[in-house]
């Protein structure tokens, strides 16, 4: 049978990038589970767009700290949707610290929002893909921090890198259910976690970035949609980078450094 979505949960899509998927999945025809931490404001407005657009919204707070429950909110909102095909794995929290001044309980809090938390959920999510037999789409949002490092981002870091490879091990233990995983992987973007959601990126000037700006969530939730249609149906445990060329500026960016000032956060 034709993998065809039409059910979708994207965590953390009260606003920037995740209410931009959100969006995109219900204009390709999904019903969306949308979920928030803190800002039920921000949710209640992504599940209004939704309907908007001729979808279903149902909307849920969810706190990725504390696995396992947050693993029980994902299997009431599939519950409420009637099935799930995709499941986007987007909420976080960022910030950092040198390594030297990074607490324990600030360790033990970013690690477990970025990856324990994700790591239940989507399990709980794929559970459902299996038992229902038709296939699915996991898509996590990393960070080009996936691949690259930081400095003063320790904890986020290790927990970008590791939400990868955890995407990785799904993508060969899943396959031969038709259940892809693949990770996107974002540069610098345009969103209230990065203090700018209300600028226009392509007015913000970056000369460090080969397109010479930071990206708007939309182009993000671009590449997701396409991860999560019938498109990308051979797409399989790949980390898509979506930063407007940024990793590709490390040694031309080492040469042209003329202070030590990128040692310093």
């Amino acid at each position: 049978m034709a993998y065809t979505p039409s059910t979708a949960i994207v965590t953390g899509s009260d606003s920037g990038i995740g209410r931009a998927t959100a969006l995109a999945l219900a204009e390709a025809g999904c019903d969306v589970g949308i979920t928030w931490h803190s800002d039920e404001d921000g949710a209640n407005e992504t599940a209004r767009l939704v309907r908007e657009l001729g979808r279903s919204a149902v909307v849920s707070q969810l706190d990725t700290t504390d696995a396992p429950a947050c693993g029980d909110v994902i299997e009431k909102m599939i519950s409420e949707l009637g099935g799930l095909d995709v499941f986007v794995n987007n909420a976080g929290v960022n910030g950092g610290t040198p390594f030297m001044e990074t607490s324990y309980d600030e360790w033990r809090g970013t690690v477990a929002a970025n990856l324990d938390g994700a790591f239940v959920c989507i399990q709980r999510a794929a559970a459902q893909m299996i038992s229902a037999g038709n296939g699915g789409r996991i898509i996590a949002v990393t960070s080009v921090h996936q691949e690259q490092p930081r400095v003063g981002s320790a904890a986020y870091d290790a927990s970008k890198h590791g939400l990868g490879g955890l995407i990785k091990t799904i993508a060969l233990e899943l396959g031969d259910q038709g259940i892809t995983a693949n990770a996107v992987l974002p540069g610098e973007i345009s969103t209230a976690m990065n203090d700018a959601e209300d600028d226009d990126a392509h007015e913000i000037d970056r000369p460090g970035i080969p397109l010479g700006r930071p990206g708007a969530s939309e182009e993000v939730a671009a590449v997701i949609a396409f991860l999560a249609s019938p498109a990308s149906s051979y797409v399989n445990g790949a980390s898509w980078v979506v930063d407007g060329g940024m990793l590709q500026m490390g040694p031309q960016a080492g040469s042209h450094l003329t202070t030590g000032k990128w040692r310093t956060v």
